[in-house]
């Protein structure tokens, strides 16, 4: 691993600001002084300091968004802003990327992280991991809907969902629902509603696995998962 990405996965600055500490002088790899951002390290063996300091290199990111319309859940695009522009440079340089996705013009919690361990574990369809989501539908939701969502529908290409778990908050012209489902089919939520002859006008997601969304976070904004929120994710 490049030591200018060692000292910005360990929190101390951009690559920019990384740069400036090594041409300082201030960066040494087991007792000796280096200054080429180059230079390669083996985080487990080598002993990194900064101005005497030692280094503790972290591997993995984890962060929570709350993803606004308009951007898309990729990590580039030619065309559209993606969640990961959203990031600062240094969470940028972790690399990580969105765990599942939200369809460009849904908002709300989505995952991003390096582990690609615990995205496969959230991810894999033999975990059935919930995920929820708040709606505005066109159209009067029913208990018949609910009935029909728990037993699961055909979407219009033949494909039968699991079931899913459908409350209705408010009902009317436009429906409020949130909905819970365990797969992550294209644009799933929206073609079960076209299923039972409903059209989703608003959708943002709620929660993934055991957690929810951090409400404080503003759209486009995001933050680190606690320690306690991590291992809650691993336990899933």
């Amino acid at each position: 691993m490049r030591l200018d990405k060692m000292l910005a996965n360990s929190g101390m600055g951009s690559r920019k600001e990384v740069k400036k500490l090594l041409k300082s002088g201030g960066v040494t790899v087991n007792g000796k002084m280096v200054k080429d951002a180059k230079t390669h390290v083996d985080p487990e063996m080598d002993q990194v300091h900064l101005f005497d300091e030692p280094v503790e290199y972290r591997e993995f990111v984890y962060l929570m968004m709350n993803k606004p319309d308009g951007v898309i859940s990729a990590t580039e695009d030619s065309r559209d802003e993606t969640v990961i522009d959203l990031l600062d440079e240094i969470h940028r340089h972790f690399d990580p990327h969105p765990v599942g996705r939200l369809d460009k013009d849904t908002e709300g919690m989505l995952l991003l992280t390096n582990d690609g361990q615990l995205s496969h574990s959230l991810l894999s369809p033999k975990r059935h991991v919930p995920k929820t989501y708040f709606a505005r539908v066109k159209g009067r939701v029913t208990e018949e809907d609910i009935e029909a969502f728990a037993n699961g529908v055909t979407l219009e290409d033949g494909y039968a969902t699991k079931p899913a778990d459908l409350v209705i908050l408010s009902s009317g012209e436009e429906s409020e629902i949130e909905l819970t489902i365990t797969e992550g089919k294209f644009h799933q939520v929206k073609r079960m509603f076209l299923a039972v002859g409903k059209e989703v006008q608003y959708l943002k997601r709620l929660s993934m696995g055991p957690l929810g969304l951090d409400e404080s976070l503003e759209l486009g904004e995001y933050r680190e998962l606690t320690v306690e929120e991590i291992e809650l994710l691993k336990g899933n």
